[in-house]
Formats: C-alpha cells, structure tokens, sequence
C-alpha cells in the first residue's frame, strides 16, 4: 500500500485551472457530510487533485467539480462511495468493491 502512494502524482488544481486537459478518468471520491475528493488519471499518471495549500482539494458539492473541470475533456467520470460502517461497529471489511457509478460532467443549463 505505501509503494502505491509513493507512485501516486499529485495533480494542482492551479493547474488545472490554467489549461484544457485531456483528463482519461476522473473519480469523485464519496465521503459523508457533502465531502468529495478527486482522483484523476491522466496520460498514465494516476493521483489525487490538491490545492495551493499542499492539502486534497475538497469539494462540498458535486456542482463544484463539474465547475472546475468545465474546460477539461473527461473520457470517463465516476463517483466512488465506501462505507466505513461495517468496521465501526465491529464488522469484518467488506471483501467486495466500493460502489462506482457514473458521474455525469454535464452542467446544467
């Protein structure tokens, strides 16, 4: 697991601001209490979005992400949801997959 995070790119949400990138999946990483997460791959680099603080870039509202990610092209976008309750309250992890499920990027009209 710690090798995994060593690979991992940090990707600048000033970054991403300044141009149109060519993004090949983008997951909206679920939290409760409204907190989201993104995680990009893009051009075989794989990592989380982070801001000027040198913190994750956390969103409050799905809205926020199609926002900021308006002038990118996305080939593929996800929402991924895991539920800690089970190891809360004592239970053995869950040996299946988080919950994925399309994101749209669409804003409305």
């Amino acid at each position: 697991m710690i090798s995994k995070l060593k690979n991992m790119h940090k990707f600048l949400f000033s970054d991403i601001q300044k141009q149109s990138l060519d993004i090949d999946r983008l997951e909206v990483q679920s939290f409760e209490m409204n907190v989201y997460l993104v995680k990009l791959y893009i051009a075989g680099k794989e990592g989380f979005l982070y801001g000027d603080d040198d913190r994750p870039k956390r969103f409050n509202a799905s809205q926020e992400i199609r926002e900021a990610f308006a002038n990118c092209n996305i080939d593929v976008a996800v929402m991924v949801h895991e539920s800690p309750y089970d190891e809360m309250i004592g239970n053995p992890k869950k040996a299946e997959n988080p919950m994925e499920l399309p994101f749209s990027m669409d804003l409305p009209y």
